[in-house]
């Protein structure tokens, strides 16, 4: 079997993709491993790759910051150049960055087939860049692992082939299973520093640009947290990103009554996570930790691509409107426990889907992906001598 190319860019497709990446090595299957740089703050990324105990790349494309356009095209020339030397069987990528639709344009025209993780999610709204990305990986895609039934149903409803779609399960369920003992004496260990205690804070992330490029969005979000800041300590650990934005709007008073920190690590985030009384987060991931885990949460977006975070309420969302957001954290914190106390199987997945994306791969890698239809003979294509002379 020919070397699997693994490309990452971002920090959450470093946990979701540290458990194929696992089995991967498990198994003794060559591949390489790509990091696009999309993020490159050290404390954003490269601390994840210690804590997950994630190989360090063998490439780091390092296209830092710049345009949507910027990011992707620089991600394909340099994906390009890896493609043509390593000669793969597949290229691999999760979720809905400029660094998995690069991925997915390179794959194609290199004739490599690309397998797209996390397949299917829709959330309906063309304003969010993900969006638009999740659709064109999933449209050049050959192979499709969607992490829920109703990801899957929504491939074949765009015409997916169903044979090219997998269900296998949400990887941060996975990382959610595997260290989740760990970092409940490291939740612990933080909340000790920070004068914090058990299931009595809000727990905040902030960080999508629908959110943060928008000055009424930000300002309305941050005017709700303050509110909230009245009620309960209210935990805030900050994007580079948003903290600049904060202060370009001058909206620092707004974070007087929230405990602001730096950026966190994996473990340290699910530690403060699995600890909280309600989280409050635009954050796709962060919707399938906590809806895992059983913490109430209020997403501070009109929609979701995770529904089935939904269920039971467990997720309710709340847009930006100051009133709503602070009225839905403080029903989320008084059903605690009786979020807590549902028992139900996770629709996002059982903690294995690495092992059956590695375990696919395998039997994928005879298949031929890119073959010139013959359509000569369909009904619908027919091929005969045609006379121009009425044209003239």
């Amino acid at each position: 079997m020919r070397p699997i190319v693994v490309v990452a860019g971002t920090r959450p497709e470093i946990i979701k993709l540290a458990p194929i990446i696992e089995h991967l090595e498990r198994l003794k299957i060559e591949y390489f491993f790509v990091w696009s740089g999309q993020h490159y703050d050290y404390e954003m990324s490269r601390v994840f790759f210690e804590e997950l105990g994630v190989p360090k790349p063998h490439i780091d494309l390092d296209v830092r910051s710049g345009s949507h356009a910027e990011q992707t095209a620089k991600i394909m020339l340099g994906l390009e150049k890896v493609l043509k030397d390593v000669n793969p069987s597949f290229v691999v990528a999760e979720g809905d960055t400029n660094t998995v639709v690069a991925a997915a344009l390179t794959s194609a025209k290199m004739q490599t087939p690309f397998a797209h993780v996390e397949a299917g999610l829709r959330s309906y709204s063309n304003i969010m860049p993900e969006e638009i990305n999740r659709k064109i990986a999933d449209a050049i895609a050959n192979i499709h692992f969607a992490p829920t039934k109703l990801a899957a149903l929504n491939l074949v409803f765009e015409g997916v082939p169903r044979k090219h779609i997998y269900v296998v399960g949400n990887t941060i369920v996975d990382a959610v299973h595997k260290w989740r003992d760990k970092t409940e004496n490291t939740g612990l260990e933080l909340l000790k520093e920070l004068g914090l205690a058990k299931y009595n804070y809000a727990l905040v992330t902030v960080h999508r640009a629908e959110n943060t490029d928008d000055p009424d969005r930000l300002s309305s979000i941050l005017i709700a947290l303050n509110e909230l800041g009245k009620k309960v300590d209210v935990v805030y650990p900050i994007h580079p990103r948003t903290l600049k934005r904060v202060r370009e709007l001058g909206l620092e008073k707004y974070l007087d009554r929230i405990r602001v920190l730096k950026p966190l690590g994996y473990l340290e985030f699910l530690g403060l996570l699995m600890y909280a009384r309600v989280v409050l987060t635009d954050s796709g991931g962060v919707q399938e930790e906590s809806f895992t885990l059983k913490v109430p949460t209020v997403t501070l977006r009109y929609n979701t691509e995770r529904p089935e975070t939904t269920l039971f309420d467990i997720n309710m969302l709340a847009g930006t409107d100051p009133n709503r957001i602070v009225e839905l954290a403080s029903i989320q914190m008084q059903r605690f426990d009786e979020i807590k106390s549902l028992k139900f199987d996770n629709p996002l997945g059982d903690g294995k889907a690495g092992k059956r994306i590695v375990k696919a791969l395998i039997e994928l890698q005879a298949e031929k992906f890119f073959m010139d239809p013959d359509l000569s003979k369909t009904p619908f294509a027919i091929y005969r001598p045609v006379s121009y002379t009425h044209l003239r």
